[in-house]
C-alpha cells in the first residue's frame, strides 16, 4: 500500500501482488484527493497552514480506512512525496504532523531519482534489459533505459526532453506575432507544426546521445499525453496494466484532432473517461502532447518492428518501483 502527496493531488494505492517480475498485480483500491500543494512551495517557499491541515488530515483518514479495511502489514505501507517538497522550508512540521497521527514517515523523491523510480516501476522487471521509457509529462518529458554490465549489474541512464504538454504549448504561443490570435486555433495549429522543426530536432539530439536504446525491441509509454490519446482513441474501458499500441493509430488520431475535433468532444458528453481528459487538457494541449508522441515514434528507426505499450496504471509506479526494491526476485541493483 502507498500514498504519494504530489505536486496537485494525494494518491493512495492498495496493491495485490501476484508476480512482480511481470508486473502482474491487481488494483485494490485508489483515490485520489486533489489538493493544490506545489503552487503553494513555488510561490512562498512553504507549505500554508491549511496545506498542512489538510494534507495531515487526508494521509490520516485514508490510512485509517485502509488499515481497517485490508489488514495490512505495517511494513508493507509506505508514503513518498514528490521532489518539490525538498524545497518547503517548513517541510519538518508536515513529517511530525504525519507521524504523530499516523505513527508513519515519509521519503521525498530525491530530483535524480525520480526517473530511475518511474522506469523501474513502468517496465515489468523481466522487460528491464530490452525495453525503454518515455514519461510525457505538463513541464517536461522523462524517462530512460537499463543497460545490462558486468557482474549481474544494471546501469540505469536517464532520458529528458525540456518540452512536456504544457510547456511545449506555451512554447508555441510564445511564436505567435499578433497576440491578439494566441487563442485562435488556426493559427495555433500554423505554429505549431512550424515548432515541430525545433521539436525534432531535440528529440534527435536526445536519441543521438543514446544510441544504445534503439536497439531496444520495446518502448513502454506513461504519462497524460499517451493516457489521453488511448482514452479518446480506443473509446473502451482499458483494463489491462499495458496497452499495445501503434504509431499509426497515433497518426490516426493525430488527424482527427487537427482536422474533426467535435468528434472527441461530442465524445466526452457522453463518455465519462473522454471528460475526465477534457477536464485536464484543451485542444491546444492534446496537439502538443500527441506532436510529442508521434515526434519521438518517427524518430525511432524501424519503428514498426518495435512493440509499444501505454503504460495505463502510471499513478502506482512508484509503489511498483518501490516493491520491486524490495523484492528478493528482482534485481534493482542499478
Amino acid at each position: 500500500m502507498g500514498i504519494e502527496i504530489g505536486r496537485r493531488a494525494i494518491k493512495t494505492s492498495v496493491l495485490e501482488v501476484n508476480n512482480i517480475k511481470k508486473a502482474d498485480y491487481k488494483i485494490l483500491y485508489f483515490s485520489n484527493d486533489r489538493i493544490d500543494l506545489a503552487q503553494h512551495i513555488t510561490d512562498n517557499g512553504e507549505l500554508s497552514q491549511d496545506d498542512l491541515n489538510k494534507t495531515s488530515m487526508i494521509i490520516f483518514d485514508q490510512l485509517k480506512k485502509v488499515r481497517k479495511q485490508f489488514k495490512l502489514l505495517e511494513e508493507n505501507i509506505f508514503i513518498v512525496a514528490a521532489p518539490v517538497f525538498e524545497s518547503a522550508r517548513n517541510i519538518d512540521v508536515l513529517r511530525n504532523k504525519i507521524t504523530t497521527l499516523t505513527s508513519k514517515n515519509f521519503d521525498i523523491i530525491n530530483v535524480d531519482e525520480e526517473a530511475k523510480i518511474l522506469v523501474k516501476g513502468a517496465i515489468p522487471p523481466v522487460d528491464y534489459s530490452n525495453a525503454l521509457l518515455l514519461d510525457i509529462g505538463a513541464k517536461t518529458t522523462k524517462g530512460g533505459y537499463i543497460n545490462d554490465q558486468d557482474d549481474n549489474k544494471l546501469e540505469f541512464v536517464p532520458l529528458e526532453l525540456d518540452f512536456g504538454t504544457m510547456s511545449l504549448t506555451d512554447a508555441v504561443k510564445k511564436t505567435v506575432v499578433n497576440q491578439n490570435q494566441v487563442n485562435d486555433m488556426s493559427t495555433f495549429q500554423e505554429k505549431s507544426f512550424d515548432f515541430n522543426t525545433v521539436l525534432r530536432k531535440r528529440i534527435k539530439e536526445m536519441l543521438d546521445a543514446n544510441p544504445l536504446l534503439l536497439k531496444k525491441e520495446k518502448i513502454y509509454l506513461s504519462g497524460g499525453a499517451v493516457w489521453a490519446f488511448a482514452t479518446l482513441y480506443y473509446n473502451e474501458n482499458l483494463k489491462d496494466h499495458y496497452i499495445p499500441l501503434s504509431l499509426e493509430d497515433v497518426m490516426y488520431y493525430d488527424a482527427i484532432l487537427k482536422n474533426n475535433f467535435n468528434k472527441y468532444s461530442n465524445l466526452a458528453k457522453t463518455n465519462k473517461e473522454a471528460e475526465r481528459v477534457f477536464n485536464v487538457y484543451d485542444q491546444k494541449y492534446l496537439i502538443s502532447a500527441n506532436n510529442i508522441l508521434t515526434m519521438f515514434l518517427e524518430s525511432i528507426p524501424n519503428v514498426e518492428t518495435k512493440k509499444i505499450y501505454f503504460v495505463k496504471d502510471g499513478q502506482v509506479t512508484w509503489l511498483i518501483s518501490y516493491i520491486a526494491d524490495r523484492s528478493k526476485k528482482v534485481n534493482t541493483n542499478f
